[in-house]
């Protein structure tokens, strides 16, 4: 008797990006639509096919908020497993400032409106960022955590 090969699926995480922006002592947030009401996030996305991560920022930066992104440091990579759905992310979370803004632009699917908080409005509001690592990144930000640009290597 044969023993059969069962190949196994591999598993594979989600790899998005966000923006982390402070501007005036305000955090640029992007107020949208999610399966659990409206939540607000950084401006963040998923990496797609043939963009680098710093491309992808960038864009989904524009995409959610009509603001041109230019990013200055990476924050961080976080790692984090979504409790409602089981799927796991790495977000690469970049500092950067916004130059210019296309109000005239239509914003992506989903996407409510972009909006200034301060870090007290956004700790106050908590239970409505769309994850834990939104308030996580602020926090790593406003402690000074960030890394050159240069750590990611797009070949």
């Amino acid at each position: 008797m044969k023993k059969e090969t069962v190949k196994k699926a591999i598993w594979k995480p989600h790899a998005t990006v966000a923006a982390i922006v402070e501007q005036g002592g305000k955090f640029l947030l992007v107020e949208e639509t999610t399966s659990r009401g409206n939540r607000f996030n950084q401006p963040a996305g998923h990496l797609e096919d043939n963009e680098t991560i710093t491309h992808a920022v960038i864009r989904e930066t524009l995409e959610e908020t009509a603001y041109d992104f230019t990013p200055e440091a990476l924050l961080g990579i976080y790692h984090w497993k979504h409790d409602h759905n089981d799927t796991t992310y790495l977000r690469f979370a970049f500092i950067g400032k916004v130059v210019s803004h296309y109000p005239e632009q239509a914003l992506d699917t989903g996407i409510i409106r972009a909006v200034w908080m301060s870090i007290d409005e956004i700790r106050a509001q908590q239970h409505l960022m769309r994850s834990e690592q939104v308030l996580s990144c602020f926090e790593d930000y406003l402690a000074g955590k960030q890394h050159p640009l240069e750590t990611i290597t797009h070949l």
